[in-house]
């Protein structure tokens, strides 16, 4: 028999799976014919780096991967560059959870944003060098920037909807910066 524990552990990992799921599925729905004028946000990466800030023993780095992959695939990107910059992004986030945590909201917005603005410019700059058509940078910018003020949308939904919130470190912990 399993530990409640364990039990909480992989229905976690099941919820975050189903999650992304739905959220690839939402993306592939052709609502609009039309070339987009701005980006909207990439749903799928905020909330990859809202669970791996808030609950990183939920999200191991395999999970990431696989699901990041699975949407490279399905939305024609360069395969397996999104899914590795991606999983940079995420394991340096999860390094510094801790931090963030201590930090309040503003300090693990600024990093998520940090981390997604890399990574789109990471993603950018090998189309450029690898001479891959590359879509527009003011397309990638409003991406970008929707992505990160989709962030705090998203941490408020976490919280009422799947009660992952943003719980402070204990106050005798001192972390170091």
């Amino acid at each position: 028999m399993a530990s409640p524990r364990q039990a909480r552990l992989w229905l976690g990992r099941a919820g975050f799976a189903a999650l992304a799921m739905g959220l690839i599925f939402l993306r592939l729905l052709p609502l609009d014919t039309m070339p987009p004028r701005w980006a909207g946000p990439d749903l799928l990466l905020v909330a990859v780096l809202l669970w791996v800030v808030r609950r990183p023993g939920f999200l191991p780095v395999w999970l990431v991967a696989a699901v990041v992959l699975l949407a490279d695939f399905l939305f024609q990107r360069p395969p397996g560059l999104m899914a590795a910059l991606t999983v940079i992004a995420t394991e340096m986030l999860r390094r510094r959870h801790m931090r963030l945590r201590a930090g309040g909201f503003a300090a693990e917005w600024a990093a998520t944003s940090l981390a997604v603005a890399g990574i789109l410019a990471a993603t950018q700059l090998a189309l450029l060098i690898t001479v891959v058509p590359a879509p527009p940078l003011g397309l990638v910018a409003s991406q970008a920037v929707t992505t990160a003020l989709a962030y705090p949308l998203a941490a408020i939904a976490a919280r009422w909807l799947f009660r992952i919130g943003h719980r402070p470190t204990d106050s005798r912990r001192r972390i170091s910066v």
